[in-house]
């Protein structure tokens, strides 16, 4: 083998190793992720001075038992506008493009119909998808729980968005409805968690940063409610741990 063989080789296996090991470490943040609510998340985003990063309260697990999700931001957007019937090629293609560990993030104006079902979710977990946040409607929500694919959206429909719902754009900075703001704007890449109170968007750019604080919140609330069921009173675990 040649020298410059013999660099090209090693140069394309570091860079290999490196991806691996980017995807790797955005995994472990993921999985940390599952483990903190989005109510210490969003106490720690109010801290660093960003005020308005959680979602509309109409956002909700479908089905209800969904649990949570939580990964990075993989954005397709859409919109209201008539089409001969027989499928979205877009649609088709912008899920094509979703990587393991992403949620797939809908936006768009569309209104009464869904932007995806089963089978759109079938393909998405298929390529890794962990979950969808739709800032729109959703439908086989019985067939999305068996599947075992968590979806938040605004509303459950029927109707189809053939002929009339189609995808315009994705991997595009976003705009999903807030809960303290107008709009939030959602970056491809930007960490999404979903839960039981609602969802939050993280820039990537300080997500790491953000789950760090959010650990050390988790560890003093678990901490205050063993001594509360210890016998300390609220007061005593507020003199003892402070406000969290």
């Amino acid at each position: 083998m040649s020298m410059t063989g013999t660099q090209s080789g090693t140069h394309s296996g570091t860079q290999s190793g490196t991806q691996s090991d980017k995807q790797s470490d955005k995994e472990q943040i993921r999985l940390r992720f599952m483990e903190v609510d989005s109510s210490n998340v969003a106490d720690v985003l109010d801290t660093m001075g960003l005020f308005n990063q959680g979602l509309a309260p109409q956002f909700a697990p479908y089905p209800a038992t969904a649990g949570r999700i939580a990964g990075w931001a993989y954005t397709i957007r859409g919109q209201m506008t008539p089409y001969a019937m027989g499928g979205d090629a877009d649609k088709m293609t912008a899920c094509q493009g979703l990587s393991p560990g992403e949620i797939s993030v809908w936006s768009g104006d569309g209104e009464g119909i869904c932007y995806f079902g089963e089978l759109i979710a079938i393909g998405m977990k298929e390529r890794g998808c962990t979950g969808a946040l739709v800032d729109g409607g959703i439908r086989d929500i019985r067939w999305l729980g068996e599947l075992g694919f968590a979806v938040f959206a605004k509303y459950r429909t029927p109707v189809q968005s053939i002929g009339r719902w189609r995808v315009t754009a994705w991997q595009i900075p976003v705009f999903l409805r807030g809960a303290s703001a107008g709009l939030v704007e959602v970056k491809p890449g930007d960490f999404i968690l979903g839960d039981e109170d609602g969802v939050i968007v993280i820039p990537a750019a300080i997500a790491e940063n953000v789950l760090v604080e959010a650990e050390r919140l988790t560890a003093i609330e678990k901490n205050i409610r063993i001594e509360l069921k210890n016998g300390l009173t609220l007061a005593e675990a507020l003199k003892k741990f402070g406000h969290v």
